[in-house]
């Protein structure tokens, strides 16, 4: 019997490999802070610590034989909109497990340590390595675990998932895209494939990689431990195996073309990747039926609207331009006479202009906004309603929500919310926590919108439109923030 310390037990991968190791004997300690791991994945037989890893010495002061650190950020594309939640995790606390395995060894107690690398390091070529905080920092870290395992001759083995799937994934911004997936199409709602859906990907069941984990963690010495099935899949193919009803999002950073796999020497210790996805996904969908479908709608509410606009408009325009298969109906205020002419611009918006064409036309949005949006919901099944902004066209979202249930996603992006009045401050505190989703344009942006909420930003389930909701918001994200840098 050995003790193992797997940092992010409470998480997908790891609450798996708990359940496996005190299967066969071991004592388990898990170090998680719950950023994406649930309480709900504890394992019988874990002890469980709750802190961060850079901690990990006064969270686990005893003699430990092995140590698994899964505990790290592990997605890609939402990295690159917030880089310091990656830094803290993956380099602070990286850092922290690094020592605590170097002290450890140096002070005679022989502890090795296993690192899951990302396969994010080879993807095109190497280049995808650069265009993500989470790439980089994953990449630098199975060097520095190399560099330091090989100079002072300590106990390593680094180990590289391909897309991990199966039992217990997570949904929502920080989710599988295998489980979003499952959760569009038991919803109703059309799947999303960010373009050009071509972009190959080996994805791997979750128990072929805990069987990957333990070999290596038994038998493994020093890097290259390739942990993927063999076939690749297009993302587009995979989608199709869900239905039909597939609509396309505008391409964004860090999403790499492909990933080179060697499983050479994971093979030669004995392992294979025997779960075939094809196979499991066409089991799900036998076994559970389509939600009914919603129609390929979005209900918005801004203030203004084209012409008259900022950035966070023109954003929203951004996206509508790059999903011409999707309608929207914007609600927003008339403002000025001129802005009617905007309509014919866009073949797949119906602009609900509400007032008398001046910029008074704000005050009286919450209650005209309101009734528009309750006789538009009688025509139609909508995926979910969106706020820009939280400012009049937001509280008519709200009433909304309060009186149909609609779920309401907000988005803050460009608003300055340290100069707010007191009056827009209540109020943008009742809208934190009423909506269902509320995101800002960066982190530095939430954190402060959580501080005004008094603690963390919602994220409660969107209800029908939750995984299509995370996917548009954050093509939405891209769009601001590549107008914020030009």
């Amino acid at each position: 019997m050995k003790t193992i310390l797997v940092t992010g037990g409470a998480g997908f991968v790891g609450s798996n490999l708990c359940k496996r190791l005190v299967a066969e004997g071991h004592k388990v300690v898990s170090l998680d802070n719950y950023f994406a791991g649930s309480r709900d994945n504890h394992v019988p037989g874990v002890e469980y610590r709750e802190g961060h890893t850079k901690d990990i010495a006064k969270h686990v002061p005893e003699k430990v034989d092995l140590i698994y650190h899964l505990g790290e950020y592990s997605r890609v594309e939402q990295s690159v909109l917030e880089p310091e939640v990656v830094h803290d995790l993956n380099v602070v606390g990286t850092t922290g497990v690094i020592e605590y395995w170097r002290e450890r060894n140096l002070s005679g107690q022989e502890c090795k340590l296993m690192y899951a690398g990302s396969s994010t390091k080879f993807g095109d070529g190497g280049e995808a390595r650069k265009t993500s905080p989470y790439a980089a920092s994953k990449a630098a870290n199975t060097e520095r675990v190399k560099e330091i395992g090989d100079r002072e001759n300590l106990p390593y083995a680094i180990t590289y998932f391909y897309n991990v799937f199966g039992p217990g994934e997570r949904s929502g911004v920080y989710g599988t895209l295998i489980e979003s997936f499952k959760q569009m199409y038991l919803r109703g709602t059309p799947i999303t494939v960010t373009m050009p859906g071509t972009q190959m990907r080996n994805f791997t069941h979750v128990e072929d990689i805990v069987n990957g984990l333990v070999v290596v963690g038994e038998k493994g010495k020093g890097d290259e431990y390739g942990l993927g099935n063999e076939k690749a899949y297009s993302i587009l193919d995979i989608a199709k195996l869900f239905g039909n009803d597939i609509v396309m999002l505008p391409e964004r950073p860090g999403n790499r073309m492909k990933s080179a796999l060697d499983t050479t020497k994971s093979n030669a210790l004995g392992w294979r990747a025997k779960v075939s996805l094809e196979e499991y996904v066409k089991d799900f969908v036998s076994k559970n039926p389509r939600g009914s479908s919603l129609e390929k709608r979005v209900l918005i509410f801004t203030t203004t609207f084209h012409p008259v606009s900022g950035p966070a408009e023109d954003a929203l325009i951004d996206v509508i331009q790059a999903m011409p298969d999707m309608h929207f109906d914007i609600i927003t205020t008339a403002y000025s006479r001129d802005a009617v002419a905007a309509q014919s611009l866009f073949r797949n918006v119906h602009v609900h202009r509400l007032g008398r064409g001046s910029p008074a036309d704000k005050y009286m949005l919450p209650i005209l906004g309101f009734r528009a949006a309750r006789a538009l919901q009688k025509k139609h099944k909508y995926l979910f309603a969106w706020g820009i902004l939280a400012s009049y066209g937001t509280a008519a979202a709200l009433l909304l929500r309060r009186v149909s249930g609609l779920p309401l996603l907000i988005t803050l992006a460009d608003q300055d919310l340290s100069r707010l009045s007191f009056a827009k401050r209540a109020f943008l505190r009742f809208a934190l926590t009423d909506a269902d989703q509320v995101y800002g344009g960066d982190s530095a942006q939430e954190a402060k919108a959580s501080e005004m909420s008094g603690g963390a930003l919602k994220r409660r389930s969107i209800g029908d439109g939750d995984a299509f909701a995370n996917a548009m918001r954050f093509a939405y994200s891209n769009f601001l923030r590549v107008r914020r840098d030009e």
